[in-house]
């Protein structure tokens, strides 16, 4: 099976391990994955300006590019690049003045009209391989791990291209359990970790995350696990400073689902790139026994 990816720009440079881990993880799964070609930035965030056409440009160009391919669907991997993609794919299939401006923008490139389909890879994983398949595939299982599923903001809202219903986080839940972890539900699963505020005022942005993290630790979660490299970089790499700092009373690691995934799967711990997460992460790994490479 081949799949057409669409990586992102952070997967390139900070999240690196968030695209290694899933790489692996794919190929032990018999799915190879072809990079489209002259990929751009999807736009970051998605533009809530009704008649900001231009910013939905960068995200459908990206979707031009599967279309070239002959893919009808394209996966990736970060939850703000899904959203913003879907958003933009959503505008051209339902919106016939739109989709006509954003073409004659693009007056370079083939006509589009939403012909590719936007696939997070929690979707592409349930629904083209399953939870069975990952199960029989799983040599290191996460036994005695107790991780929590956190969506964040953009895997489930708006509802008409969120993966799942908003409340419901079955899909990395289904996931996880094929692997032989322990999920733990926790209230905060849904909510935002700060965003970009902490560019504004690291105050308010360390201070929610603070609340997801203790919330988390006191439904019994060992580890948080996202598909964000935002919702990663306040809640992972920011930790050790929200714990200096009194914000957060007991350390809950963070990991990209995907290493979890590579892990279960026996890929080498140095292909999921866990130098990049938080020390603490690939501490807990170890005191788990999950570290041993098949």
């Amino acid at each position: 099976m081949k799949i057409s990816y669409y990586p992102g720009c952070t997967l390139k440079t900070k999240a690196a391990n968030l695209e290694a881990a899933a790489v692996a993880s794919l190929a032990v799964l018999g799915v190879e994955v072809e990079e489209i070609d002259r990929w751009n930035c999807c736009g970051a965030v998605f533009s809530l300006t009704a008649d900001d056409l231009i910013h939905q440009v960068g995200p459908v160009r990206n979707l031009v590019r599967a279309k070239e391919k002959g893919a009808d669907q394209l996966v990736t991997l970060c939850s703000m690049c899904y959203n913003t993609l879907a958003r933009a794919n959503r505008i051209v299939r339902d919106d016939t003045v739109k989709r006509d401006t954003i073409n004659r923008f693009m007056d370079d490139e083939i006509d589009y009209a939403g012909e590719v389909e936007v696939v997070h890879m929690l979707t592409f994983l349930a629904r083209e391989v399953g939870w069975q398949k990952i199960r029989e595939a799983v040599k290191v299982p996460l036994t005695g791990l107790r991780v929590s599923p956190y969506y964040g903001c953009t895997l489930q809202r708006p509802a008409d291209v969120g993966i799942e219903p908003f409340g419901s986080f079955s899909l990395m839940t289904g996931l996880l359990e094929a692997l032989g972890a322990t999920v733990v539900p926790f209230a905060a699963a849904d909510t935002c970790c700060g965003s970009y505020q902490v560019l504004n005022g690291e105050g308010g942005a360390k201070s929610t995350a603070a609340v997801i993290i203790n919330d988390a630790a006191q439904a019994g979660a060992e580890a948080l696990a996202t598909s964000c490299p935002l919702c990663e970089y306040n809640l992972g790499k920011r930790q050790e400073q929200l714990i200096t700092s009194g914000q957060v009373e007991a350390p809950v690691p963070t990991f990209y689902f995907t290493q979890l995934l590579a892990v279960a799967l026996g890929v080498a711990p140095e292909s999921c790139l866990f130098d990049l997460n938080d020390a603490a992460s690939l501490a807990l790994l170890k005191n788990k026994n999950c570290l041993v490479a098949a």
